[in-house]
């Protein structure tokens, strides 16, 4: 009898155990196709906030840091006049490689990365 219950105890603790270690699995969201079709995209609404808030911090893409200054009053001309967008090879930008590149930890959904490429693909406009 006492073996039984031992047992019980064994199952429960054992049914608690396995039942406490569940753990949530997050999946990272799915990029878009990089060969489809570019949508089009905001420097001023869409691109340029995102690289302020991302890449615009202290002792990075600022004034007197590493280029270009990714700071919203200045980030479109530090980009293009800067030579970091190539819209003939949009694959070959600077810009492109960068984020996809060392600079991906700061940037890590895909979709951002897509609509930056996007963005370079439709012509890099400062619109």
């Amino acid at each position: 009898m006492k073996s039984i219950i031992i047992f019980a105890g064994f199952l429960f603790v054992m049914a608690i155990a396995f039942t406490g270690c569940y753990k949530d699995v997050i999946l990272p969201k799915a990029g878009a196709d990089p060969n489809a079709p570019p949508k089009q995209y905001s420097f001023k609404t869409d691109i340029a906030p995102m690289l302020n808030t991302k890449c615009a911090k202290s002792g990075c893409h600022v004034a007197g840091a590493q280029g270009p200054d990714l700071e919203l009053a200045v980030s479109y001309n530090s980009l293009v006049n800067g030579g970091f967008v190539d819209t003939l090879i949009p694959n070959q930008s600077i810009l492109y490689q960068m984020i996809n590149g060392n600079m991906e930890v700061n940037i890590p959904d895909a979709t951002d990365r897509q609509e930056i490429y996007d963005w370079i693909r439709t012509g890099a406009l400062n619109n």
